[in-house]
């Protein structure tokens, strides 16, 4: 069995704000196996960025709370003193962020800021530092990385930009990688060159990597456990191939509805989910999902917890319906998008 090396139980996230306390992660918990790849899925404002971001500690806002732990290898970061978090952040637990042009500095070169990544927490001289900057470019992809390396972000394509991106996160060898949306604004082919690539060099690198995104199709392909977050909690998780051929909540069905397939009919529209997400603030009562639940039903205004319908398995849901109702309705609801798997 594989070595844990992060978990989260009973995560909390909140902000004070002037129409109340946004409730932005609510009670989530996970683990995480050396050299696995987690998924974490959800449209926007679900909470999966927040998640990761206060697992590093990366949200300054004297408004905000946080409760509840992450376990860094038995230690809980949470209790780290910043000078100690720096230490843990960029070394063991590195982030590729949403957007590289804005997280590379534009007036300092791209090789630069690899540099400054490896010489914070190593003691290297600056020439090994750029020798293994170049390195690094070669690793992930960039052509004549030994001129490039001494070029500006603007310089660099977006795809080249989010390579640049790879590399700087990877230059201390994480054990743990979280890319944040790490194909967005990608064109497709480029789309499935970077997760090619992060595939490959999480088995190069030996890391664990955890993957945020709200397309279920992006995953399909690398994650070997999906979470899948709705308003701030986890309402489904479990392997890939559960959560793809024997998904259990309405909310990932109409996920998986929603992804465009090339073998469907023309004129087939694709599956969309009624409603808007609910505010944060003034959450609905009983399951959070359940105003834009076609399958709503009474119970449904109490809180279903995160459990195993299904004794002995590890497939997790929050829903009422029982197992057999489920696979009965569900599959006019996917519309057959589990080939994506």
């Amino acid at each position: 069995m594989a070595e844990t090396l992060l978990e989260v139980n009973d995560l909390k996230v909140s902000f004070r704000t002037e129409d109340g306390v946004v409730k932005a992660v609510d009670g989530v918990s996970f683990t995480l196996a050396k050299g696995e790849v987690l998924g974490i899925v959800g449209e926007s404002g679900s909470g999966k960025s927040v998640t990761m971001m206060s697992l590093l500690r990366l949200i300054n806002d004297p408004n905000m709370k946080v409760e509840g732990e992450v376990l860094y290898k038995g230690r809980n970061i949470m209790k780290l003193s910043e000078g100690r978090m720096r230490e843990v952040r960029g070394a063991d637990i590195a982030m590729i962020f949403q957007d590289p042009m804005t997280s590379l500095n534009p007036v300092y070169r791209v090789g630069d800021q690899i540099i400054e990544a490896l010489v914070t927490h190593r003691d290297i001289e600056k020439q090994q530092a750029k020798k293994r900057a170049i390195d690094l470019l070669k690793q992930v992809g960039i052509p004549q990385a030994e001129s490039r390396v001494d070029d500006f972000p603007h310089q660099f394509s977006g795809g080249m930009r989010q390579r640049a991106m790879i590399a700087m996160a990877l230059a201390n060898n994480p054990d743990i990688l979280i890319a944040d949306e790490p194909t967005t604004a990608l064109d497709v082919t480029i789309q499935a060159q970077i997760l090619e690539l992060i595939d490959r060099l999480k088995d190069e690198f030996n890391s664990a990597v955890i993957l945020i995104t709200h397309d279920l199709g992006v995953v399909a392909d690398i994650a070997d456990r999906i979470a899948v977050m709705y308003a701030g909690r986890i309402v489904e998780f479990g392997d890939k191939r559960d959560l793809f051929y024997d998904p259990q909540h309405p909310y990932t069905w109409g996920l998986l509805g929603s992804i465009p397939r090339l073998d469907r009919p023309k004129q087939e529209r694709l599956h969309s989910i009624e409603g808007m997400p609910p505010s944060l603030i003034t959450l609905p009562e009983g399951c959070k999902f359940r105003p834009r639940c076609p399958h709503a039903f009474e119970k449904c205004k109490q809180e279903p917890a995160l459990v195993a319908r299904v004794e002995g398995e590890r497939h997790l849901d929050r829903c009422w319906l029982d197992v057999e109702t489920k696979r009965a309705i569900r599959e006019k609801t996917i519309q057959g998008a589990t080939a994506a798997a």
